[in-house]
C-alpha cells in the first residue's frame, strides 16, 4: 500500500467514523455514540461544563441531554476538512440539526466542531472534541444564523 492511499483509506476511516457518530446522535443511542470515543477523551462543549475528562463523565452529559432532542432530527455537515497521518487524525466541520421544528432551539445555529482522532488497536477514537457557536463580542451574546 502507498502512502497516498493510506492517506486516503485513513481519511476515509475518519469520514465514516464522523458520519457513524452522527447517525448514533440522531438514533439517540448513548452505547453507539459513546463507542467512538477514546476512554481518556476530553470535550469542550458549547454546554456547560464546558469541559468534561473521560467517557464515563461524557456519556452521562448525553444521557442527561438526549431526552431533550426531538424524536427524529438529521444532522447536516459543510466544509468537513481532514488532516490525518498513520495513527493521528485532526477534523474539523459546521454542523447543523435539521428535520426539526423550525423554531427548536437545536435549529438556530451552526455549531463549529473540531476532532482529534487516534488509532488504538487498530480503529479510530476520538480522543478530543471541540464544539462551539459563534458570539457577539460586543454582546458576548451567541450568534444565532442559518447561514454559517
Amino acid at each position: 500500500m502507498t502512502a497516498k492511499s493510506t492517506i486516503t483509506l485513513n481519511e476515509a476511516e475518519i469520514r465514516q467514523l464522523i458520519a457513524d457518530q452522527q447517525s448514533a446522535i440522531c438514533a439517540k443511542d448513548v452505547d453507539q455514540i459513546m463507542s467512538h470515543y477514546a476512554t481518556e477523551v476530553i470535550i469542550f462543549d458549547v454546554k456547560p461544563p464546558f469541559q468534561i475528562k473521560g467517557k464515563g463523565a461524557f456519556r452521562q452529559v448525553w444521557e442527561e441531554c438526549l431526552p431533550y432532542f426531538p424524536d427524529s432530527f438529521e444532522i447536516e455537515t459543510r466544509d468537513l476538512n481532514i488532516t490525518v497521518s498513520d495513527n493521528l487524525a485532526v477534523a474539523h466541520w459546521l454542523s447543523h440539526f435539521t428535520a426539526m421544528e423550525p423554531h427548536h432551539p437545536a435549529m438556530q445555529t451552526w455549531m463549529r466542531i473540531t476532532a482529534v482522532c487516534q488509532r488504538n488497536q487498530g480503529e479510530w477514537q476520538i480522543l478530543h472534541q471541540h464544539i462551539s457557536v459563534p458570539f457577539n463580542p460586543q454582546t458576548s451574546q451567541a450568534v444565532f444564523t442559518l447561514n454559517p
